[in-house]
């Protein structure tokens, strides 16, 4: 697999600073597929500075100028879309029917999103008698993970540019080689050297150093919500703005009335989607007692065409593939009943874990409560509309959701009652106009659409 021995910094591929190196492995195969270099606090430093340096010019930039250049970047995605598939499946096993359709094919309409937006957007608005002006708030640090490499990429990078941002990326340690193409598609695309700054490496090495670095002026990062409040809490010293997208463990609300059928369904395909590597993912399904025991049927039954190596990837490393299993473990010990999986390894080679459904959790167990990350699925049982607000409420996170009923009108009721950031109605379709992100412990600001571009501006007021 091709990988870069330098950093992107400044327009141009360079040495690296140190000369440990760190190793890419396909979690398929669990085989060495390339070395990228780790990235020092020394190569933050150089590439903060090519982003400052650069900042002015692209704050100038008028915004159709911009949204050219993203509209460029969104087109070499797409060409290069093929490229991308393999890259994402190499490096995060992700089955390639997934990786074309997802990884690489969402990128591309939220690029093309920003495009549009920052031709159209009002930079500039006027309110009596101010003039109220919306600038770019400077050097984005942008901290990626790994279960979306370039979806996460694009959701921070291409609004950043459109705001007039310059940024500097940290991509996750186990997915760089995908972070490596959207370097080379930015160069493609014409992007002014600076622009943007990519920089490999570990995240208490160069992750910590980019969201400390005095010259950031934003940090934007996704991932696990304890390193997100470190995060926080380094940028809260220095009064440095931050976004953050955490973890989640969305409640899939089937109502009285609702197709239980399509709803187990569709719940179950929404979990098992990337390996159940997935912070939106709805891990807990909600059913009404008269129809629990219908419902655990239906799930088991579909879980039983996830097939380990076929429908569904590995886990993207060992560490996590344990941690999963542990978490399987856990519900076991607590008296969950398990339905379909297990803990144990489905295949002798690769980090896969066995599609997993438990019956008879309840509210307070750990499986209902933590973040598992795989495809592990908590059906939970309530007695009444406010008992399943209760339990889909209850929770540290507030991050996405479902709701299924009769008609919308009554999904949307119960929706507004919950405390999440975004929530499906009856199958909603993904829109990447929409705002998303979370409530609670589940993060701080916004991404996609509108509102995330709003994250990346800073507001100046002219009365005259």
């Amino acid at each position: 697999m091709k990988a870069h021995d330098g950093m992107y910094i400044g327009g141009e591929w360079r040495q690296a600073a140190g000369t440990d190196t760190i190793a890419v492995v396909n979690p398929a195969d669990e085989q060495v597929i390339a070395h990228v270099p780790a990235g020092t606090a020394a190569d933050v430093d150089d590439a903060v500075r090519a982003a400052r340096a650069a900042l002015p010019g692209w704050a100038a930039t008028p915004p159709a100028e911009r949204a050219a250049r993203i509209g460029a970047l969104r087109d070499v995605l797409a060409a290069r879309k093929d490229e991308i598939a393999e890259t994402v499946t190499a490096e995060l096993g992700s089955p390639l029917p997934m990786s074309q359709m997802v990884h690489a094919g969402v990128p591309v309409l939220v690029a093309g999103s920003y495009a549009e937006l920052a031709a159209t957007y009002a930079f500039e608005e006027r309110h009596g008698n101010s003039t109220v002006l919306l600038e770019p708030v400077g050097v984005v640090g942008a901290i990626t993970p790994w279960n979306y490499p370039l979806h996460q990429i694009v959701a921070k990078v291409a609004p950043a540019l459109a705001a007039g941002c310059t940024v500097v990326l940290k991509p996750a340690e186990d997915t760089p080689l995908t972070a490596q193409l959207f370097a080379e598609a930015t160069a493609e695309a014409g992007l002014p050297a600076g622009v943007f700054n990519l920089v490999t490496g570990l995240g208490p090495v160069a992750g910590q150093a980019l969201a400390a670095h005095e010259d950031v002026d934003l940090v934007s990062f996704t991932g696990s919500t304890a390193v997100g409040k470190q995060i926080g809490a380094t940028a809260g010293g220095a009064v440095k703005r931050v976004a953050l997208e955490l973890g989640g463990k969305s409640a899939n609300v089937i109502l009285p009335g609702a197709d239980l059928a399509k709803a187990v369904n569709v719940g179950v395909a929404n979990v098992m989607s990337n390996s159940g590597q997935t912070c939106s993912a709805w891990t807990r399904m909600l059913v009404d007692a008269d129809r629990y025991e219908e419902a655990v049927a239906l799930a088991a039954a579909a879980v039983a065409k996830y097939v380990p190596g076929e429908r569904v990837g590995p886990l993207v490393n060992a560490k996590q593939q344990a941690r999963v299993r542990g978490y399987i473990e856990k519900g076991i010990e607590e008296g969950a009943r398990v339905v379909a999986g297990g803990p144990d390894a489905p295949l002798g080679t690769g980090y896969y874990v066995s599609p997993t459904v438990f019956a008879d959790v309840t509210p307070e167990m750990t499986i209902a409560q933590e973040e598992i990350f795989g495809p592990v699925i908590s059906i939970l049982k309530y007695e009444d509309e406010d008992d399943a607000l209760r339990i889909a409420n209850g929770t540290v996170y507030g991050l996405a959701g479902a709701v299924w009923a009769a008609d919308d009108a009554e999904a949307v009721a119960f929706a507004r009652r919950m405390d999440t950031g975004q929530v499906d109605i009856n199958g909603g379709r993904f829109n990447p106009l929409a705002p998303f992100g979370g409530y609670k412990q589940s993060g701080v600001g916004r991404e996609l659409g509108l509102h995330g571009l709003a994250e990346y501006l800073q507001t100046k007021s002219l009365q005259f």
